[in-house]
């Protein structure tokens, strides 16, 4: 794994992406993306979740539960789609991961990070955890 992977994703998801964090403000929202890999990774759509984390602790974590990802996967098939990562917001934050982000992260996903700054989003950038867990390594969005 390297930077060769590129993840792709068309406008309007991307608008979906960051009107889910302008929503979630001044907490973490956080999703799913489902979408197609061949060659790149094609997002197609998401999953948007509520956040499962307690309400002293939402600005800044989001958690996803066992029945999340389930329905997450079970959306996915449903599609024809494939589970290929997270997207979440970090209110007032940088889009940068946290030490959080790594120690709860597979790698296998893309997470798409989304800074929202007093409630409205700012940018969005992808990373993938190398397979050793020691970091991530950021990977090109291409819009389309």
């Amino acid at each position: 794994m390297g930077n060769e992977v590129t993840l792709r994703l068309s406008k309007d998801v991307l608008e979906k992406i960051h009107a889910h964090g302008e929503q979630a403000y001044p907490e973490e929202g956080a999703g799913f993306l489902l979408g197609v890999e061949i060659g790149s990774r094609d997002v197609q759509a998401i999953l948007p979740l509520t956040n499962s984390r307690e309400d002293s602790a939402r600005h800044n974590r989001y958690l996803i539960t066992p029945n999340d990802y389930l329905k997450a996967e079970l959306e996915a098939d449903k599609l024809g789609l494939s589970l290929l990562g997270v997207f979440h917001s970090h209110p007032d934050h940088p889009n940068h991961p946290s030490e959080f982000d790594r120690e709860w992260a597979q790698p296998f996903f893309s997470y798409i990070i989304t800074s929202v700054q007093s409630g409205k989003a700012i940018e969005s950038r992808s990373w993938r955890l190398s397979e050793d867990r020691s970091r991530f390594v950021e990977e090109e969005i291409q819009t389309n």
